[in-house]
């Protein structure tokens, strides 16, 4: 590649000395000045290059690197020796790489730690560098050969402090070239063997292993134990990370979410994370554990995001305004993340707890909660269980983490965030209230429902948003539904329909009236430009039109009313309602299978609804 052969030339042209032994102090001291600078370069006058010559530093850093490479190359062609990869720039490997070619890394090859080990491990992290330099500026074929030009110089070492921390590092780069390209399976055997070669080295050697910075560092600049600890356990972290990404891309969730809690762990461990970043990850990674039903780990990551996402701290100064909104947008993602795992929670411990017509069974809650001690007892050794929550109390105790989510997400720039966030809280809402045996503080439960998304509703454009005005529109109309249920029973605990009061009529006809234009207002949506019915209904749509038919159908008979004519009106569009339950199911034989219940219900209903109109009409008659 023409990158790698203009260092060959280059080298060419560099006088060659005798053997590397004749480096004199002065002649050292200025490659490691050189490395140094390179260094520098990269990692911190980069930041400052401007955007029209956005890698102006990491140019100059080549460079330097370049004529480090060149003065060790000519040193070891000057003694005759080819550990260190003698080949030209034109030979060198351009396949698709496949690690692990050397079946024991440990165990073949010369010592890592001899003088032949030490050439090829510093020519070895010059060319890690040049290649992750190449990755840098989007020179991904000749990044590539310089990283597998490392791994060719490695080949015949064996692992040992010297050379081990290269051996990671160089790996985790072509992993994560790799996994750039799509290559998943590729990026995963680098990554497998980084992981292998640390566990072992960990196992059977385990002393602080050299940095590749110091392989051109002076006496006094060497690195303490305890810095070299840290950067080769911060390398082996990073494999982790990447192997959690990898993991995830091959669709192993289970693998991946561990992968991703360990490496969260070490970071934590190392003090080496960007708080905020960390916060997001540990929150995402709780939406996994909540999806698995254990919540005790997901809480755990959430409680840590919370925590940590506060080490980022505020940025009050006005200069920094985009920092101080990117803060707290990502401080209300992760309180979103709250309202899933409340949510999940509730949604899961309903599904156990529910009979057979939907309602609290307490004679089951009250054996799974002695199964869930037994199981503290005996499997959980120690770990805490979820609670069963029981009171509109418990939403409190979220409020505040929920309210910020929502005053972040505004309507405006925020549309659909904000609206997830209505429909979280409302389904938050509703599956409290089935533990409520209240009826009174359960209706109260679905009106904060309704006060949550009926202006939202009414607000939203039609045009734009008519997926989620549908939506909206079905959730509102069934919470109507349910609260006009609830009245019913309220007033049936006191005395029977007939002796209802005005005020009780009205409350119940205003919720079903409510209910019924919201179901009318879905079934409108579906209608074409001119206002007709569409013919054959939408996979996507058929069921919920047809459960609206069937609920505006059953609607309009409980209607209460002294009035005959209205009674008769309201019968009429009740019949009209379940024929054409009926009537589509028979001239769309699938659509059946989708309403099974409701179709029965509204064969029964078709055929006993004539009676009742006729009876009244009679009655109706003899009145006149």
């Amino acid at each position: 590649m023409a990158a790698t052969q203009q260092e060959a030339r280059s080298c060419a042209r560099t006088p060659k000395r005798t053997n590397m032994a004749s480096f004199n102090s002065n002649e050292w001291r200025a490659i490691c000045d050189k490395f140094t600078n390179a260094q520098n370069l990269t990692e911190i006058e980069s930041r400052n290059d401007p955007e029209n010559d956005p890698f102006r530093s990491k140019y100059k850093a080549r460079e330097l690197l370049r004529e480090i490479y060149c003065s060790l190359k000519n040193f070891e062609a000057g003694e005759g020796e080819e550990e260190g990869g003698g080949e030209s720039g034109d030979q060198r490997p351009t396949e698709q790489p496949v690690d692990g070619q050397r079946e024991d890394l440990f165990g073949q090859g010369f010592s890592g730690d001899s003088p032949a080990g030490l050439r090829a491990a510093k020519l070895g992290a010059v060319e890690y560098y040049l290649g992750v330099n190449h990755v840098d500026t989007e020179e991904l074929p000749a990044g590539q050969e310089h990283l597998m030009n490392c791994m060719k110089l490695l080949e015949r070492c064996r692992v040992s402090s010297l050379n081990v921390s290269l051996f990671i590092h160089v790996r985790n780069q072509l992993g994560i070239l790799w996994a750039g390209r799509d290559e998943t399976e590729t990026a995963q055997g680098f990554l497998e063997t980084a992981e292998s070669i640390y566990q072992r080295y960990m196992k059977e050697d385990g002393s602080p292993p050299t940095d590749m910075t110091e392989y051109f560092a002076a006496e006094e600049s060497l690195l303490t134990h305890q810095e070299r600890i840290k950067r080769f356990e911060l390398a082996y972290t990073h494999t982790m990370y990447y192997l959690a990404q990898v993991y995830k891309n091959l669709g192993q969730t289970e693998r991946a979410a561990t992968y991703c809690h360990t490496t969260l762990q070490r970071q934590l461990q190392l003090n080496q994370f960007t708080p905020m970043e960390w916060a997001l990850n540990a929150a995402t990674l709780s939406q996994y554990y909540i999806t698995k039903g254990r919540y005790m780990e997901g809480r755990h990551c959430l409680s840590a995001a919370t925590v940590i996402s506060d080490l980022a701290g505020e940025v009050p100064s006005e200069a920094e305004s985009e920092r101080r909104e990117h803060l707290r947008q990502k401080r209300a993602e992760i309180a979103r993340c709250w309202i899933k795992y409340c949510l999940n929670l509730l949604q899961d411990a309903k599904k156990q707890l529910e009979d057979n017509i939907g309602e609290l069974d307490t004679d089951r809650q009250e054996e799974l909660k002695r199964a869930r001690r037994r199981e503290e007892e005996e499997e959980e050794k120690g770990r805490k269980s979820a609670l069963l929550f029981g009171s509109e109390d418990t939403f409190d105790s979220i409020a505040s983490i929920e309210e910020k989510a929502k005053d972040y997400f505004q309507m405006d720039g925020y549309v659909t965030d904000h609206i997830e966030i209505l429909q979280d809280h409302s389904a938050l809402f509703r599956s409290l209230a089935f533990f409520e045996e209240d009826l009174e503080r359960r209706c109260k439960m679905h009106k904060r429902r309704v006060d949550m998304l009926e202006p939202i509703c009414n607000d939203l454009n039609a045009q734009y948003y008519l997926m989620i005005r549908r939506q909206l529109m079905f959730e509102l109309a069934e919470t109507y539904n349910e609260m006009m249920d609830l009245k019913l029973a309220l007033a049936n605990r006191q005395a029977d329909t007939q002796s209802l009061d005005n005020h009780t009529i009205k409350k119940f006809n205003h919720l079903c009236s409510a209910s019924a234009k919201y179901f009318q207002m879905f079934l409108d949506s579906l209608c074409s430009p001119e206002g007709k019915f569409p013919e054959r209904l939408e996979e996507e749509v058929l069921r919920p039109a047809l459960v609206a038919r069937f609920r505006v159908a059953r609607l309009h008979s409980r209607f209460i009313s002294t009035s005959p004519t209205v009674q008769l009106d309201n019968l009429n569009k009740s019949l009209e309602n379940y024929k054409y339950v009926v009537q589509y199911c028979e001239a769309n034989p699938e659509a059946g299978a989708t309403v099974e219940t409701e179709l029965e219900l509204s064969k029964e209903m078709a055929g006993l609804l004539p009676l009742k109109i006729n009876r009244l009409k009679a009655r109706m008659a003899s009145n006149n």
